[in-house]
């Protein structure tokens, strides 16, 4: 039989997901104010107004907090791109509409973007292996976006993940340096689809081995 306080606790909200939401928050938002390595335990707490016991009832400490949010952005950013493309239209315009909504994740939130790029690959086994997760997940999401019948009519076979990789990369490296140079990734926009459309375009497969 159910008792009146196991009623109460199913009938209370889940207040988990918000403390969580908020841990991630104020580590999100003292990325963009002082970076990662100038974060500390205390920074994320004191913008989630929240408590160091919390923090920990969530994150065993601050490089798991860090993984969790760039775990959350990779999967909005893959959502998102996923979402921008219709498969119904042709070729380029699909390589423009993934160009168009990389570029648009990673301006609405450049610190994070940054510090995922140059921070993760310092840091430790956790971070590492998110990283390769991340970059399988874009090569996925590639070649799911690039396996439509539309696409059999350009290309001889099916993207490589050597090739995906190198999109991956090359989308990473350009909005890195554009960033660190102090320049405007939308500036580069239409080099970035050109360039695309040069690497996933008729005859550009790569000889295998």
């Amino acid at each position: 039989m159910t008792t009146v306080r196991q009623r109460a606790l199913a009938s209370a909200p889940d207040e988990s997901g918000d403390f969580r939401r908020r841990l991630l928050d104020g580590l999100s938002a003292s990325i963009v104010e002082v970076g990662y390595r100038n974060t500390t335990v205390a920074d994320i707490v004191r913008r989630a107004r929240t408590s160091r016991r919390t923090f920990y009832a969530h994150f065993p400490d601050r490089e798991a907090c860090f993984v969790a949010l760039l775990s959350d952005a990779n999967a909005q950013m893959i959502s998102q791109i996923s979402a921008a493309v219709d498969g119904a239209a042709p070729w380029t315009t699909q390589v423009r509409q993934a160009v168009e909504a990389w570029i648009a994740c990673a301006e609405s939130r450049p610190a994070i973007t940054l510090s995922w790029i140059r921070e993760v690959p310092s840091l430790g086994p956790a971070a590492r292996r998110l990283q390769r997760d991340h970059r399988d997940a874009f090569v996925a999401m590639i070649q799911t976006l690039c396996g439509t019948g539309m696409w059999s009519a350009v290309r001889a076979g099916p993207v490589s993940r050597q090739l995906a990789i190198m999109l991956h990369g090359g989308l990473r490296e350009l909005t890195a340096t554009t960033w660190e140079d102090g320049g405007r990734l939308s500036d580069h926009t239409e080099f970035a689809i050109q360039a695309c459309i040069a690497l996933l375009g008729p005859g550009a497969d790569m000889p295998r081995r």
